[in-house]
């Protein structure tokens, strides 16, 4: 008979307090960040050959702009959005569209 939140995207990260359910926020945060490193590593992969391509032709912008790309790709898990996020709404706003694509909290 426990109030259960409707939201299973944090699951892991439930806590029983009387007959409530909650998110605990600092593992929701661990989860979501878990979340961003699975969905980087093909991304990493790509702009990894992306960069040979430039290295290959000498395109020295190219080779610039891929490793700016890698860099925030690998930044993406320690972005203040994340440990500012003081509730859970908060926190899958936190998600970067224009980096990692469509957010699997939508």
């Amino acid at each position: 008979d426990a109030t259960v939140p409707s939201d299973r995207h944090f699951r892991n990260a439930w806590t029983l307090s009387g007959k409530t359910i909650t998110e605990d926020l600092a593992e929701s945060k661990k989860i979501f960040q878990d979340k961003i490193r699975e969905v980087r590593t093909p991304l990493l992969a790509a702009e990894d050959v992306v960069y040979m391509k430039a290295l290959e032709a000498g395109d020295s912008s190219a080779q610039t702009a891929s490793a700016a790309t890698k860099k925030k790709l690998r930044d993406a898990p320690a972005a203040s959005a994340i440990s500012s996020a003081d509730t859970i709404a908060k926190l899958k706003a936190a998600w970067d569209k224009d980096l990692l694509g469509d957010s699997p909290y939508a």
